[in-house]
C-alpha cells in the first residue's frame, strides 16, 4: 500500500471511531502537529488556545456533522485530511501585530504546504486520479475560510462561481464540501459568536445553490463566456458571448523534468515555441542570474507571433498564479484565446528525468520550486488542463 493510501485509510469511518492521532503522527505529520502546538491564536476567536488543539477539535466536530456522514468514502477522506491540514499555514504565517495574534495569508500558504507534503512525502501525484485527489484537498484548504466571510466579498456570487469552477478539474471538489469543512472549522473552537458564524456558512451554502454552483461547476455556454464571467467582466452567468479570439496560445506549467519539451514534440508537432530555456542558452544567462533580459526577449518574440496572429507555445515553468496571469494578460491583449496546460509526473520519476537532461537543475532547486507551486486553477484562462505524463 502506498503512503498516501495508508494515510487515507486512517480516516475514521464515523463519529464513534476514535481518531488515531499517533498513527497520523507516524505518517510524517508529527512535525506539523508539534509546530502547530506552539502557535497561539487570537483568544477572541479561539478560546481553545493553540492551533493544534483547534485542529483536533475541528476533526472531531467534522465526524459529527450529518452532511459529512452522508458523503461517499473518498470525499470523506479528502475533507478529513483537509481538516487535519487546514491551518498548517499558520505555522509560518502567525505573528503578533498590535497586541494580537494574526495569521495573514495562511490559507494560501497552507495549501502549498499540504501540496508539498502530499506529493513529496506521501507520493500523491503523477497519475490523474492522484492529482485530482490531492488538489481537492488543497483547494479545500485554500478556500476553507471563504464561507464564513462570504458576506465580506465584493461579489459573493462571482467568488463562489470561481471557486466552484475548480470542480471541472477535480470532480470531487464542490462548494458544498467546502461548506462542510467550514462548519467544522467554526464548531471546532471556543468563541461567543459560533452560532452566528454557522448561520453564515449555511447562508453561503444556500447562496451557492441559488447561483447554481453548490454541487459542481456552473454550466456556462462556452469557455469564452465562462472566462469572461469568472475574470470579472460584467456579464450574467449563462449569457453567451461572441468569441472574438483569432486562435490559441498554449501556456505550459510544470516543474523541471516533467517532460514539457517531449510533450510539445509529441502532441503539438511543428507549432512555434517560445522557450525561456532556449533564450537563456542563447544569451548565456544562468538560471541563478537575473532573468529580466531573458523574459524581455521571450516577450518580444511572443509579441511578434501575436501581431501575426500565429498560435504558439509559451514554454516555461510558470509555477505561480502571478507569473501565469502576467502572460495570459499579454496574450489576451492581442485577442488570443489561452489554454494553460499543467504537466505532472511522479516525484521520483521527475527527479530521474531531470538527471537525464542536458542541463540538470539542482535537486534542491526543484524542491524549492515545488514549495512555490500552485497548480493552475480553472478560472485562470479560457481553457485549463491537467495532464500526467
Amino acid at each position: 500500500m502506498e503512503i498516501w493510501e495508508e494515510l487515507m485509510f486512517l480516516v475514521p469511518e464515523g463519529p464513534d471511531c476514535p481518531i488515531d492521532w499517533e498513527a497520523f503522527r507516524a505518517m510524517g505529520l508529527g512535525t506539523y502537529f508539534d509546530r502547530m502546538a506552539k502557535r497561539e491564536q487570537n483568544p477572541l476567536w479561539h478560546g481553545e488556545g493553540d492551533v493544534w488543539r483547534h485542529t483536533q477539535m475541528v476533526c472531531e466536530e467534522l465526524l459529527r456533522l450529518r452532511d459529512y456522514q452522508k458523503l461517499p468514502l473518498l470525499q470523506k477522506q479528502e475533507v478529513f485530511l483537509a481538516a487535519l491540514l487546514h491551518d498548517v499555514g499558520k505555522i509560518p504565517c502567525t505573528k503578533m501585530e498590535e497586541g494580537q495574534w494574526i495569521s495573514p495569508n495562511h490559507t494560501a500558504v497552507g495549501a502549498r504546504m499540504a501540496r508539498e507534503f502530499l506529493r513529496m512525502a506521501c507520493g500523491l501525484g503523477g497519475t490523474l486520479r492522484q492529482l485530482k485527489i490531492r488538489e481537492t484537498i488543497c483547494n479545500l484548504i485554500r478556500y476553507h475560510s471563504v464561507p464564513t466571510h462570504i458576506l465580506d466579498q465584493k461579489s459573493p456570487e462571482n467568488r463562489l462561481l470561481k471557486i466552484a469552477s475548480n470542480g471541472e478539474l477535480a470532480e470531487d471538489f464542490t462548494v458544498e464540501l467546502l461548506c462542510i469543512l467550514a462548519e467544522a472549522d467554526v464548531r471546532g473552537r471556543i468563541y461567543e459568536k459560533m452560532e452566528e458564524s454557522v448561520e453564515i456558512v449555511e447562508l453561503c451554502t444556500q447562496l451557492a445553490k441559488e447561483t447554481g454552483c453548490a454541487q459542481g461547476p456552473f454550466s456556462f455556454p462556452s469557455p469564452y463566456a465562462e472566462y469572461a464571467c469568472l475574470s470579472g467582466r460584467k456579464v450574467v452567468p449563462g449569457q453567451d458571448l461572441y468569441d472574438d479570439t483569432w486562435g490559441e496560445v498554449i501556456l505550459l506549467s510544470g516543474l523541471p523534468g516533467t517532460g514539457k519539451d517531449t510533450w510539445i514534440q509529441k502532441e503539438l508537432g511543428e507549432i512555434p515555441v517560445v522557450s525561456l530555456d532556449e533564450f537563456r542558452k542563447q544569451m548565456g544567462i544562468l538560471a541563478t542570474e537575473d532573468q529580466g533580459p531573458v523574459a524581455a526577449a521571450a516577450r518580444k518574440r511572443a509579441k511578434e507571433y501575436l501581431r501575426k496572429k500565429q498560435p504558439f507555445v509559451w514554454n516555461a515553468t510558470n509555477l505561480t498564479p502571478s507569473l501565469r496571469e502576467k502572460q495570459v494578460r499579454l496574450f489576451q491583449d492581442y485577442h488570443a484565446s489561452v489554454r494553460i496546460v499543467y504537466l505532472e509526473t511522479g516525484w521520483e520519476e521527475e527527479l530521474r528525468r531531470n538527471q537525464e537532461r542536458k542541463d540538470v537543475v539542482p535537486q534542491e532547486a526543484i524542491r524549492g520550486m515545488q514549495r512555490k507551486l500552485v497548480v493552475p486553477e480553472r478560472f485562470e484562462a479560457q481553457r485549463v488542463e491537467w495532464i500526467c505524463v
